[in-house]
């Protein structure tokens, strides 16, 4: 039987206006908590530390719990992976060593590992629960399903949890998300529309860590506390600028697949910084416990901000980037990517009480120090003409800051020629005896200084808001979809523009100094120039398009990022009109490397793609084991499939392997999946194929050197290829040419010469999408001067490959 551990009441404060959850006043009870992806990165460094936190603080306080850590991985497997975890929790150092000793026991016992895959997996889990609370006769106080997955995965877990694990007798549901929330405003609505459709707004509580930092929730408290100070000085007249910084020392090897997705701006302006700009700006709420005024006060602030462009903007890049790319993405040298390292932006409010305040928002990798903070600089009309160290003639700022630096601890800080704050409460104390250092131009002993009493955890300490149901601390859809109409403008007139490089550190030197003018922002040093090899061969500016034809269609020749951006949204467009018009769309896709990032772009950005009625084919398959790393399969389950809500019934893999052998020709193999097609898709046309081009010259594992002719009017075929392993599984060409569209990808060094070739032909066929970074120094395409055995392959291709039909491909 599970064990559970019954605790003493513990009053939760449910006076009118103090923003917790109608359900939190509900008093105590039975909680059962739910880690999804409890065995992961962020649930180990963090949240299990964090709701053993919330266990302590109420243990003796008249709640149980119960808590799972949920994952795909079977329990037998995982069990002892999150035991390992949990064995590392610790307690505060007000805790003695027995009663912690006991406590993790009890912290133990009263945890366990779940599958949570399937909806099966769910409904086990809600019986589970339901079982414990008849069986030790508990009352339900509520739910917390903590998702910690990627973002993807939000739309199916919570409709599992909607369908089969909401609490019965007024108990609550809450639903912990964390960011990213979106990529853009497009797919943030997105999300929010799926999430709705299962969750109410009261039970989301998106996360964003840094609300959970002790000087970031400081920050409406303080202008709270110190208003008699503050009311007279906190607008346009007296106000300098308003600086929110996050610097960081690092670099974001291991994290390439997200970050050169998603980006600083992204990562951490739209969010973070954009929160805490927020708290400094926004109208001060008559009650800071009241959630819902907190919300609306934000949402204001946000809807008043000018709009943002990229004259409002400066990216970069730190050099070393550039090679981390490369080998995390398996790229060649020719990849380059825009994707910035450093941002600084500038913001202005549209109201009289900021009117031309710039607030500056700035984050990096790679710079000289790990620090963030936030500064109000106050203009200062003081002029020492002898005595400039008079206290009248330093700076006048107020810092928030968030911690490490010079300083190494968080604090709030006021310059002393500026006022004294209000006194503490018992959270907070005053510091008067500092160490030798400087923070933003004066030394620590120039400030008045309050630090925390007790350092906190950002996380615990949003967990406990989550348990005593406090939203002001959490994104609402309504911000979270003001900050995205914000930021999507800006990020979209930067996509074209390559950020400076910079090499890191205390190299950095000056060259990520910015210079306002007016309500724009530049770089205070000259454009750095760059040479050829660091940009890859070319820089954009000298960069020029192909204008080749392929068959008398567009061929659409660009920047990896830019040609992979437009083929997703072709195949998307494609999607949307075949389920339109028929219900359904057959896609089949090809192996190999090339079409690798079409996947990643097709899970982190096109969240609205109807892959609910998307059937999956192969357009060619190794013969190998569909569980190997060779097999095309494996590389489309790993980096689109497992990503994305897809039926698996929808998937058709080709069936290599069968009766414990491969490609073996009496088994039918290849018989079978044409079967299937001719079963499933309508006059067995699939709507969209994708065919890439290897180095070795084959596509689709037909030429050069394939058999055509024998094949005759079959649509799959076991073929030879020039390279190991020898035979393959393939679409043949008569399945290729009753597509109604075909797109033929070509990307990385050394097939330029088949571009060429291509580009040549005057043909028809719907679009072809090439990526070729083989350029000369001067930044245009290199000519082949003489045929060569590449070209004889693409010659062989464009007379074989007959997309004649044009009208159907139209």
């Amino acid at each position: 039987m599970f064990v559970t551990v019954f605790l003493l009441l513990v009053a939760l404060c449910a006076h009118k206006g103090n923003g917790l959850e109608k359900e939190a006043g509900r008093g105590p009870g039975h909680v059962s908590v739910i880690i999804v992806g409890g065995t992961g990165d962020l649930a180990k460094k963090y949240l299990w530390q964090g709701f053993f936190q919330l266990y302590l603080h109420h243990a003796g306080a008249g709640n149980t719990f119960s808590f799972y850590g949920g994952g795909l991985s079977p329990a037998e497997k995982a069990t002892p992976v999150l035991f390992e975890i949990l064995k590392t929790v610790s307690c505060s150092k007000d805790v003695s060593q027995e009663r912690c000793a006991l406590l993790k026991e009890q912290f133990l016992r009263l945890s366990q590992y779940r599958q949570l895959k399937t909806l099966e997996d769910y409904q086990e889990l809600a019986k589970q629960m339901e079982e414990q609370l008849q069986q030790e006769e508990m009352v339900e106080a509520g739910r917390l399903f903590y998702l910690s997955v990627p973002a993807f995965a939000y739309a199916d877990i919570a409709e599992k949890i909607n369908s089969s694990c909401r609490p019965t007798s007024g108990a609550w549901l809450r639903v912990v998300l964390e960011k990213p929330f979106g990529h853009d405003y497009r797919s943030a609505q997105v999300l929010s529309t799926q999430l709705r459709n299962s969750l109410k707004e009261e039970e989301m509580y998106r996360i964003d860590h840094y609300l959970g930092k002790q000087v970031v929730s400081k920050i409406l408290p303080f202008r709270k506390e110190n208003q008699r100070f503050l009311e007279p000085i906190w607008n346009r007249h007296h106000i300098e600028r308003i600086e929110i910084v996050l610097k960081e020392t690092l670099d974001v090897k291991g994290r390439i697949p997200f970050y050169d997705q998603y980006g600083v701006i992204r990562d951490v302006l739209q969010n973070h910084l954009t929160e805490v700009m927020m708290l400094l700006t926004m109208k001060l709420p008559q009650n800071l416990s009241s959630s819902d005024e907190v919300l609306q006060n934000k949402l204001e602030m946000l809807n008043s901000l000018l709009p943002l462009g990229k004259n409002q903007a400066v990216v970069g890049q730190y050099q070393a980037y550039k090679e981390e790319v490369q080998k995390e993405l398996n790229q060649t040298k020719d990849r380059v990517s825009h994707t910035p390292t450093f941002a600084a932006v500038v913001a202005h409010i549209h109201e009289a009480q900021y009117e031309g305040v710039p607030i500056l928002l700035i984050s990096g990798k790679m710079l000289d120090e790990r620090v963030g903070y936030a500064r109000v600089l106050f203009k200062n009309d003081v002029f020492c003409l002898q005595n400039h160290n008079n206290v009248h003639c330093k700076p006048k700022q107020i810092v928030f800051y968030f911690g490490h630096g010079s300083l190494g601890y968080p604090a709030v800080l006021v310059s002393k020629n500026l006022f004294r704050p209000a006194g503490t409460d018992a959270h907070w104390k005053e510091v008067t005896e500092h160490k030798d250092a400087a923070v933003l131009g004066l030394p620590v002993s120039e400030y008045n200084v309050q630090v925390p009493a007790e350092d906190k955890e950002a996380y615990a300490e949003l967990i406990s808001h989550i348990f005593a149901g406090q939203k002001n601390s959490f994104v609402s859809t309504e911000i979270l979809l003001a900050s995205w109409a914000l930021w999507t403008p800006l990020l979209n007139s930067l996509s074209g523009i390559f950020p400076r490089i910079y090499p890191g550190g205390s190299d950095n030197g000056d060259m990520l100094d910015v210079h306002l003018k007016g309500k724009e922002i530049k770089y205070n040093s000259e454009v750095v120039i760059i040479s050829p090899d660091e940009m890859g061969g070319t820089s954009p500016s000298s960069y020029q398009v192909m204008k080749g034809k392929f068959r008398s269609a567009e061929m659409v020749s660009a920047w990896t990022e830019d040609l992979i951006e437009r083929l997703a949204a072709d195949m998307q467009d494609a999607a949307e009109a075949a389920v339109h018009q028929g219900g359904v769309f057959h896609l089949a896709l090809s192996g190999g490397a090339t079409p690798l990032a079409l996947f990643h772009r097709l899970a982190l950005y096109h969240f609205s793609f109807p892959w609910r009625e998307t059937h999956v084919w192969m357009v060619d398959e190794r013969c190998v084991p569909p569980t190997e790393q060779d097999s095309n399969f494996h590389n489309l389950h790993e980096h689109l499939l497992q990503h994305i809500k897809i039926p698996y019934h929808n998937i058709h893999p080709m069936p290599v392997q069968l009766n414990q052998r491969l490609c073996v020709e009496e088994d039918g193999g290849a018989l079978l999946y044409e079967e299937e097609l001719k079963k499933l898709v309508n006059d067995s046309s699939l709507h969209f194929i994708l065919l890439g081009v290897g180095y070795d010259g084959h596509t689709a594992s037909l030429f050069p050197g394939g058999k055509l002719d024998p094949l005759g009017k079959s649509l799959v075929a076991l073929t030879e290829s020039p390279t190991k392993p020898h035979q393959r599984m393939t679409l043949t060409l008569s399945a290729i040419n009753r597509a109604h569209r075909v797109a033929v990808l070509v990307m990385g060094k050394g097939k330029h010469e088949l571009v060429t070739q291509l580009s040549r032909t005057t043909e028809n066929l719907n679009r072809v999408h090439v990526a070729e970074l083989e350029r000369t120094q001067n930044g245009l395409w290199s000519h082949p001067s003489k045929k060569t055995a590449l070209d004889l392959s693409a010659d062989a291709l464009l007379m074989d490959l007959e997309f004649c039909n044009t009208k159907r491909l139209q």
